[in-house]
């Protein structure tokens, strides 16, 4: 086939094949990359010399039909481990990601006016429709200044009971009453008439870019999160909880990614979704490399804080909530969660004294291990099979941070603070030049 020969139906033919195969590990511009028409492979550089705006309409319409944002394996970072289908928490089956997000204003802070820099992030473990299903789940805290709803009950019994829920600081307790006015609405406990329950909700702080004092999270952007929930691909960056946050010096915000390990011949899945608010820019390290240092000047974000501030850099948080679908009881959840700091430090994270750095771990195996009247019968792995399963923890947490940054976008909020996007050339720019990814 004669190159002139390309035409826009050739193009729609490349893009129903990235929809229905999925994106080539780094896609972007390289040598090394090729575009496969009816058969013929054609390298990128006679298509550009055939007219470089078809190339472009390639990469503009696979990004707008996966409804994402570029993310980090399309720059061409390196990550260790096979990710699952979707490379997100929802790679495990059953769960549901949803959000809502609340921008709106710009200018002076005005308290309960604005600017709003804010949302609400929610987790099915089993999916709405699933209603009352508890799975195996525990937690672990590297620094202790933050919150999570509910992990009393859930280190007693072992079990998650409810959604997960993640907002700003202050919103904590509006999410938690929303939600327990959601399960009075909907009959979550299925005609049971006398049911108690500990919503899950955690926060971090997005009082840099947002008016957290004015208590902008609602009933209803509770509601919308709930019933935006959905498997499949998620959006990442300025969305949900993590749409005011900041991260290692640049915006952060929502990411995700996952890993699929293999035991005992049989393949199982970890994902990992993150609400991203910590670090200190010196320290942030992507594929090995001081990115941070190396950007030291470059992009400083904007805080006009008051002058009894006592920020600190590095100050911030993250949520962590890890998912897999391997079979696991809650004291080994806890060894999960434990191995979350590792991917965190991986990127720069210190748990500062100012941030509050805590994990949540849950399966959705054993669907029916929960019983209130009941003996029941469950499975798990010999802890001597779990290695893979941290390992995959791990990478799968480094790689959400980073897509998180790598999504996210300069944001500007209250009285002119802004939080600007990592650049992404410049980025590549650096990671080549300690030969992390090809020249």
């Amino acid at each position: 086939m004669r190159f002139n020969n390309i035409n826009i139906d050739h193009i729609n033919l490349a893009v129903k094949d990235f929809k229905e195969k999925g994106f080539p590990i780094g896609f972007g511009p390289s040598k090394y990359f090729e575009v496969e028409i009816q058969g013929v492979l054609y390298p990128p550089k006679p298509i550009i010399m055939k007219g470089i705006y078809m190339v472009f309409i390639i990469m503009l319409l696979c990004f707008q039909s996966y409804g994402q944002k570029p993310r980090a394996r399309d720059l061409g970072i390196p990550f260790t481990g096979i990710t699952g289908k979707f490379n997100a928490i929802t790679d495990v089956k059953g769960v549901e990601v949803g959000y809502s997000t609340i921008i709106s204003g710009n200018g002076k802070n005005i308290i309960g006016k604005g600017p709003v820099r804010t949302g609400v992030t929610a987790i099915f473990p089993r999916g709405k429709a699933k209603k009352f299903s508890p799975v195996y789940a525990n937690w672990y805290s590297l620094n202790g200044n933050g919150e999570m709803t509910g992990t009393t009950w859930l280190t007693e019994s072992g079990f998650l009971e409810t959604p997960i829920m993640i907002t700003n600081t202050n919103s904590v307790g509006a999410v938690r009453q929303a939600v327990l006015k959601w399960f009075v609405d909907t009959d979550w406990y299925s005609g049971d008439v006398e049911w108690y329950t500990y919503p899950l909700v955690a926060e971090t702080y997005d009082g840099k870019l947002n008016d957290i004092y004015g208590f902008h999270v609602k009933e209803k952007h509770v509601l919308e999160a709930i019933t935006n929930a959905k498997s499949g691909k998620i959006s990442e960056g300025n969305v949900g909880g993590g749409t005011g946050m900041t991260c290692l010096g640049f915006k952060g915000g929502t990411g995700t990614s996952s890993r699929l390990v293999t035991i005992d011949k049989k393949s199982y899945t970890i994902g990992a979704l993150v609400q991203s608010n910590f670090g200190s820019k010196k320290n942030l390290t992507i594929a090995g490399v001081p990115v941070g240092i190396e950007l030291k000047d470059t992009l400083n974000s904007i805080y006009k804080a008051p002058p009894q501030s006592r920020r600190e850099e590095g100050d911030g948080s993250i949520i962590v909530v890890v998912a897999t679908d391997a079979p696991l009881l809650s004291h080994q959840l806890k060894r999960i969660a434990q191995r979350v700091t590792i991917g965190m430090g991986l990127v720069g994270g210190r748990g500062s004294n100012g941030s509050g750095d805590i994990y949540l771990a849950f399966s959705t195996a054993n669907e029916n291990g929960f019983s209130r009247d009941k003996t029941t019968t469950v499975e798990t792995f010999s802890n001597d099979k779990m290695t893979p399963l941290f390992e995959a923890t791990v990478h799968a947490v480094e790689e959400a941070i980073i897509n998180a940054m790598i999504a996210a976008e300069t944001m500007e909020g209250i009285n002119g603070n802004k939080a600007y996007a990592i650049p992404h050339d410049l980025l590549i720019k650096i990671l080549k030049k300690y030969n992390r990814i090809k020249k």
